[in-house]
């Protein structure tokens, strides 16, 4: 039998008793989401910075681990599609789990999404000043501190997201559009300088450095490659057809991404000629391969990393505060995320919130890096230890909505249940998380790596402890989470 609880705008009451303010419905296509969740994994941004330590733990067959890496993110994106088939709606995994599990996890995953977005999000706004720091520098000697372009470049950022998700998302979908563009000709022209020294080498498996165990180390940092793929599901209620049109916009983008992030590392190992050694020196390497095969043209691939960043900040911040909103005007959180715009219609409290939290991060981080190693704190080294963290705590949702998926179609809905795509598929997605999470939480990690996982579990039991209060104490909350759906009238 379906969901018994009702949809309708009788049942969409707030936590004051209002019915809940609502985005504008229906003015994205499929076309539209789908360029903003690639725009949100932003292929050049996390390419540039995280291809050097893939190859040096994978070896030369490196292509091997994105591609595992495009295997488990379609699990996972398996698993949201169904969800958004049956609730779609702007809270995604936080209505997805909260629907399954009741009142407390929902809070509890609300906070932990919303944390762990905020800080994955918070090192892309670092680099994005700090790639525009790097090329100014590089190609006039301009030297001014990175912090003045990540607040500038944040700041009209922030202001193109509240004038409307439709010109937001066009923004962003045109920044992607001239990144790949971008990255597709450097690919292709080191492919073609190469070609006489042209190898299978990168995609057989004999070529892993320690095998399966390298592939494993790699897979990590593989899988926070396609971070942003769930895009999406957050844009559901802004969406035309939502039921049909996330699901076709996860599975297309994840398949776009897999398929690129393998011409680029094949072309980037192929520049290198083999070379991990000298690949993983590089500070990024594929800009090292543009310089080399288009000389004066690189300039080109630096314009696809600003481009890159900038779609990353816009689609990202546009997304991901949407379940802060969603989460504001269910009561998961304070009320005051759940405002909109009274023209516009976007979620104006949530994104500039989303986006201040974000900067305090960073700035708390550079002040612990003042205090404690008395230097300054590179963006670089900041993206590698902020996305760590936010990975952690992502990766737990991901893991939470994999388990949910088979429990709430055989509870709400077991007409429609599958075996392979309501168990099976969800089971497999749950244990390939689980690779990434070992990973990133094992003993022995440098500092301050190693006590991530200690911070991730410490933020978890303050979440579920706070979701335990909020929920005793207002009772009613139980019905009011996943009560707005995306497509009801």
């Amino acid at each position: 039998m379906p969901d018994p609880r009702p949809v309708g705008p009788s049942s969409t009451s707030g936590p004051a008793g209002g019915t809940p303010q609502r985005l504008r419905g229906g003015v994205l296509g499929m076309a539209d989401i789908a360029a903003a969740t690639m725009a949100n994994v932003g292929p050049a941004m996390s390419f540039f910075f995280g291809f050097a330590f893939l190859a040096t733990t994978a070896g030369v067959a490196s292509p091997l681990t994105i591609v595992a890496a495009g295997v488990a993110v379609a699990l996972f994106g398996n698993t949201l599609a169904e969800f958004s088939r049956a609730h779609p709606s702007a809270g995604s995994f936080t209505t997805f789990v909260g629907k399954t599990f009741g009142p407390v996890s929902a809070v509890t995953t609300a906070l932990l999404a919303g944390l762990g977005y905020i800080i994955a999000m918070a090192s892309v706004i670092a680099i994005s000043g700090g790639f525009m720091q790097i090329t100014l520098h590089h190609y006039t000697g301009v030297d001014l501190p990175w912090i003045i372009w990540t607040l500038l470049l944040t700041g009209l950022s922030v202001v193109l997201m509240l004038r409307g998700i439709v010109v937001s998302t066009k923004w962003a979908g045109y920044f992607f559009g001239v990144e790949m563009l971008v990255l597709v000709v450097v690919s292709v022209a080191a492919i073609v300088e190469h070609r006489g020294a042209l190898s299978a080498a990168p995609f057989l498996p004999s070529h892993l450095t320690h095998g399966v165990k390298g592939l494993a180390a790699g897979f990590p940092l593989a899988v926070y490659l396609f971070i942003g793929w769930e895009n999406s599901a957050a844009l559901a209620e802004e969406t035309e057809n939502p039921r049909r049109n996330v699901g076709r916009a996860v599975f297309s983008s994840v398949a776009i991404m897999t398929v690129s992030y393998i011409l680029f590392s094949y072309a980037t190992v192929t520049g290198f000629g083999y070379d991990v050694q000298r690949l993983g020196d590089s500070r990024i390497p594929f800009i090292d391969v543009a310089q080399h095969t288009l000389g004066a043209l690189a300039l080109l691939a630096y314009v696809g990393g600003l481009t890159s960043t900038l779609g990353v900040l816009i689609a990202g911040i546009n997304s991901q505060a949407r379940l802060v909103f969603n989460a504001g005007r269910e009561g998961l959180l304070p009320s005051f995320f759940g405002y909109v715009h009274p023209t516009r219609r976007t979620p104006n409290n949530a994104i500039v919130t989303f986006a201040a939290t974000a900067l305090l991060i960073i700035a708390g981080w550079g002040l612990g890096h003042v205090l404690g190693s008395g230097g300054q704190m590179n963006p670089v080294v900041f993206f590698a230890e902020s996305s760590s963290l936010g990975a952690i705590l992502i990766l737990l949702v991901y893991l939470a909505s994999n388990i949910a998926l088979p429990l709430y179609y055989r509870r709400y809905r077991p007409q429609e249940f599958k075996t392979v795509r309501h168990l099976v598929l969800p089971a497999v997605g749950a244990l390939a998380v689980l690779i990434p999470l070992y990973y990133l939480a094992k003993p022995g990690q440098p500092a301050p790596y190693s006590w991530f996982p200690y911070a991730a579990l410490a933020t978890l039991l303050a979440a579920v402890c706070y979701a335990t209060l909020l929920v005793r104490r207002d009772p009613g909350l139980a019905e009011r989470v996943g009560s707005v759906v995306a497509d009801a009238e």
